[in-house]
């Protein structure tokens, strides 16, 4: 597709596109246990080194990265999304890791430095419950940052979870429960409103902020729809462009599906990889960046609302 250029590939089932004031990307890579910076002619180099799985990654205002550690995976082809005839097989996580740490946030200083910030939160009952599977985060003008912890499957159980607020000095509290395997998190440019994707449901919350962590209304958004050979799909990582667009990295199908902010489904960008796993856009808001997990690929598309297909 004209516009579209993949910057890097070859990476560990990459989440979480950071760009950078520099040009360059920051991308975690879960199946590889570290950040990498992917710069602007394509050479990837080492940032950090978090051990288990980095998941969802952001930057603090002072240049500090905030990053939700899931404990690892262990990584192979398999089947996706279920043993059907149909199905597909990719590269994804196919069960426990064989070195997993602890689930949390932690923190990577400028020289890539890492240190656990947080293993655990309060819930919205007062008792202290461990982070289960961290997933995706954002920060607000105030420092704070909205967390979801995604939760495990172990057997026929399911842990269930929800979002939570925290900041550096203050740790975290839940502030939603319950919600169905929560994933991707961003906030409307005037701070106002928060999104939360849930991957199983295909649902895409909005939650009305009446201060930081303080959560007023809510309502279901808007669904992502299915695609891909069986027709199933999921809602991944977030994020809103400067007019309120929320964009979201559609598992199945592929690629980028965008709403307005009353849940006017816009369009979508597909994308030749059915785990694609989250989403960023420029400072100037106009190239998205997309992570193709299961291929190993980020990629960039230029001038990417004059790039949206219907959605049928």
């Amino acid at each position: 597709m004209n516009g579209v250029r993949c910057l890097a590939e070859g990476l560990a089932f990459p989440e979480s596109p950071l760009p950078m004031n520099d040009g360059s990307v920051l991308v975690s890579e879960i199946a590889g246990g570290r950040v990498t910076r992917v710069d602007p002619d394509g050479i990837c180099r080492p940032f950090a080194l978090t051990g288990g799985g980095p998941n969802g990654i952001a930057a603090l205002p002072d240049g500090r990265l905030v990053v939700c550690q899931n404990g690892g995976s262990r990584f192979g082809l398999a089947p996706w999304p279920y043993d059907f005839e149909g199905c597909v097989r990719l590269f994804r996580p196919v069960g426990p890791p064989e070195h997993p740490v602890t689930p949390g946030l932690q923190i990577v200083d400028a020289t890539g430095v890492v240190t656990t910030l947080a293993t655990e939160f309060t819930s919205r009952s007062g008792n202290t419950h461990a982070l289960v599977r961290p997933s995706d985060i954002c920060v607000d003008a105030h420092g704070g940052f909205y967390l979801t912890d995604g939760g495990t499957t172990r057997g026929r159980s399911r842990t269930v979870t929800g979002l939570l607020y925290g900041t550096v000095d203050g740790g975290l509290r839940e502030i939603v429960y319950p919600l169905e395997m929560p994933n991707g998190v961003a906030l409307s440019p005037d701070g106002g409103s928060l999104y939360v994707a849930e991957t199983r449901t295909r649902r895409i919350w909005h939650f009305e902020l009446e201060a930081p962590g303080v959560v007023g209304r809510s309502r279901g958004l808007a669904t992502v729809p299915a695609g891909g050979p069986l027709n199933v799909g999921g809602a991944d990582g977030v994020c809103v462009d400067d007019a309120g667009r929320i964009l979201v990295a559609t598992l199945g199908t592929g690629g980028v599906t965008v709403f307005s902010p009353t849940g006017a489904m816009l369009g979508a960008i597909p994308a030749d990889d059915p785990m694609t796993t989250n989403v960023a856009l420029s400072a100037d808001g106009r190239t998205l960046f997309m992570t193709l997990a299961s291929t190993g690929r980020l990629i960039a598309v230029a001038d990417w609302h004059s790039r949206l297909h219907p959605v049928t």
